[in-house]
């Protein structure tokens, strides 16, 4: 696991300054603080920061194969390296290191760019191919790992595993405006977009190659998208199959040379996960997991029960604002505007695990796999809903819904209530997107200045619209679980976990998105999925002899801060102070009548936004900072 970044100067623009490479590098130092390499030829500049998991004495990288034509960068962990070195060793390719690093080099040189379809991993890497005077970068399959690229403003092409680096260039940081606009209804900007015009996100599943002909993209895998009824029905049970997938899975993901452990939420999947890790192990397995004083939000009495159930190390922490030392030094890892408040736990989980271990796996994308958000079902609420007559839903049920106290509780019923009838009369895909978005097109006429909003933006819809576009004659169960893989999967929940992980110096691995299993389970069909209104279905049943049933029975867990209690509590002062009508006004594009309406109504009780309150604030401070 490491931070990577260069620079590739494709038109001879002159030689690469080592002086920036060690710059843009030792912003990285967070990613590996185990080792620094650097290798310049002519034109070319790769640096790497490594956090040493495999091949601890002889995995240095930069990395080269036997007549140095070839040197690679690379950051995340290939778990079928061992088969696939096996193969090569066959077939006359000579190894001089047992790093899966080696590995890639040596398919490389076999398959050229096809190298990445051979590959199961996390991954972002560069390889410098000296005979062809090119570069190529891949990322993995689903976005598990980031990377990021640049031309500055001479036209030297820049790539790093952060923005930070790239910010250590000359490149054009000019806010990205229509970025700005759509992170306020997602709380994250974007793939492949950033807050910076100038800095683009690789796409996941992507191979990019820079050389003197241009910029060439290639897409070398999507998740696969059966049109309905056209899944597997060759069968009526597929547990045995599934659970075999997700232990080969785990299996994989346990390979390293230090010590490992998991994050424990207690909720279905970092359950599955652990459970399956602790029945591998010689010595007890280490879990980790936080709680809240606030009982709707804590979990660490359920987790401590699984924890004793499968027989772990048990770690644990209870959360509060006091454990951060700056909130805006937190937000600074996501480079951008990034508003999801479950970053805060992620970071507080991370550093507790990093005092004991250094990989953990994670129970993330066992949501967008097998379908266990409420949205994945919301569409048969809707269906049944709309039933009910026009005049009768406006009129009564409505009314009552909205006539609801609000309720500060994770995840009330109140909050889901009225989510849901706003967003149940619109079409399949606007509410899909309706029920997730923070601030709807409306309100961001009032959220935003006149004079930013003249600038004219695309309704933030289309970014969902792309996707849903692709799989329309899937079944809506499918569509809705490709559309979040490629949205708030890649650009929110990995990229939290990638970032806060990061940060604390240790690796986080998903056995959910192996992609054999992804692969597998997009192809079966959606009534054995999710039945009825139960999320995860597949899931509950393939895990029934491996969990307690009240664990498998229970409801969905997470990371989740009591963020609305700490707006009028603990972190008052600092959210008041960010909605001072002087700060809000410097930002030059937020309206601050309308923000610190939205804290008053917070404050009062009257109405919980505490979402939007969020993202506002991570706008201010990033719009501090890089002024528009």
């Amino acid at each position: 696991m490491c931070g990577i970044c260069g620079t590739f100067s494709v038109g001879d623009l002159g030689p690469v300054s080592m002086g920036l490479l060690q710059d843009m590098n030792r912003s990285l130092t967070h990613r590996g603080p185990d080792d620094e390499g650097y290798y310049i030829d002519g034109p070319v500049g790769l640096a790497m920061r490594r956090l040493s998991i495999i091949d601890l004495e002889s995995g240095h990288q930069p990395l080269g194969n036997e007549d140095s034509s070839i040197w690679i960068v690379f950051n995340g962990e290939i778990y079928n390296f061992q088969e696939l070195k096996a193969n090569l060793v066959k077939i006359g390719h000579t190894f001089r290191t047992s790093s899966d690093t080696e590995v890639i080099v040596h398919l490389y040189e076999e398959f050229g760019n096809d190298c990445v379809s051979k590959l199961n991993g996390m991954f972002a890497f560069a390889i410098w191919d000296s005979r062809t005077r090119g570069i190529l970068l891949a990322r993995d399959r689903l976005g598990i790992k980031p990377l990021f690229y640049c031309f500055d403003t001479r036209g030297n092409f820049f790539f790093a595993s952060e923005i930070k680096a790239l910010l250590k260039t000359s490149v054009d940081r000019a806010a990205n405006l229509q970025a700005l606009y759509d992170y306020a209804s997602l709380m994250y900007t974007p793939t492949p977009d950033t807050a910076f015009l100038g800095i683009k996100k690789l796409e996941p599943a992507t191979t990019l190659n820079c050389s003197l002909n241009g910029l060439y993209k290639n897409v070398y895998w999507d998740i696969p998208t059966p049109n309905a009824g056209e899944e597997d029905h060759s069968r009526t049970s597929f547990t045995d199959e599934i659970l075999n997938l997700i232990e080969t899975s785990v299996r994989r993901q346990m390979i390293s040379d230090v010590p490992i452990g998991s994050l424990l939420s207690a909720g279905l999947d970092s359950t599955t996960i652990s459970a399956i890790m602790a029945s591998r192990l010689n010595s007890p397995l280490k879990t980790f997991t936080i709680g809240f004083p606030h009982k709707s939000y804590d979990e660490s009495t359920e987790a401590r029960f699984v924890a004793n159930e499968i027989g772990t190390e048990h770690f644990e922490k209870t959360v509060s604002p006091s454990m951060i030392e700056s909130i805006e030094d937190l937000l600074a890892f996501f480079d951008e505007p990034f508003a999801d408040y479950s970053a805060i736990p992620t970071y507080i989980i991370s550093k507790m695990a990093s005092e004991h271990v250094r990989v953990v796996l994670t129970g993330d994308g066992g949501d967008e796999v097998f379908a266990g958000y409420p949205t994945h079902f919301a569409f048969k609420v809707s269906r049944m809903f709309r039933i009910i007559p026009a005049w009768v839903r406006k009129n009564i049920v409505n009314r009552l819904i909205f006539s609801l106290p609000t309720s500060f509780d994770r995840i009330s019923f109140d909050y889901k209530a009225k989510r849901f009838v706003t967003g149940a009369d619109l079409p399949f895909d606007k509410a899909h997107y309706w029920w997730k978005v923070i601030f709807n097109e409306e309100e961001k006429r009032l959220l935003f200045t006149k004079d930013f909003i003249d600038h004219g933006f695309e309704d933030t819809f289309r970014v969902f619209d792309s996707y849903f576009s692709r799989v329309r004659k899937c079944h809506p169960l499918n569509q809705v679980l490709y559309v979040d893989a490629k949205t708030f999967l890649l650009d929110d929940n990995l990229t939290k976990v990638d970032r806060m992980t990061m940060a604390n110096s240790l690796e986080a691995r998903v056995p959910f998105l192996d992609h054999e299993l992804v692969e597998r389970v997009a192809m079966i069909p959606p009534n054995i999925k999710s039945r009825g209104f139960q999320t995860k279905s597949l899931l509950r049943d393939a895990v029934k002899g491996l969990l307690p049933p009240s664990i498998r029975k229970g409801k969905k867990r997470g990371f989740t801060p009591p963020l609305p209690f700490w707006i009028k509590n603990e972190l008052s002062g600092f959210v008041t102070d960010i909605f001072s009508g002087e700060r809000l006004k410097r930002t030059q594009i937020v309206n601050p009548q309308y923000c610190k309406a939205l804290l008053e109504q917070h404050m009062s009780g009257a109405r919980d936004n505490n979402r939007q309150i969020w993202t506002v604030l991570c706008l201010v401070l990033w719009l501090e900072k890089h002024p528009v």
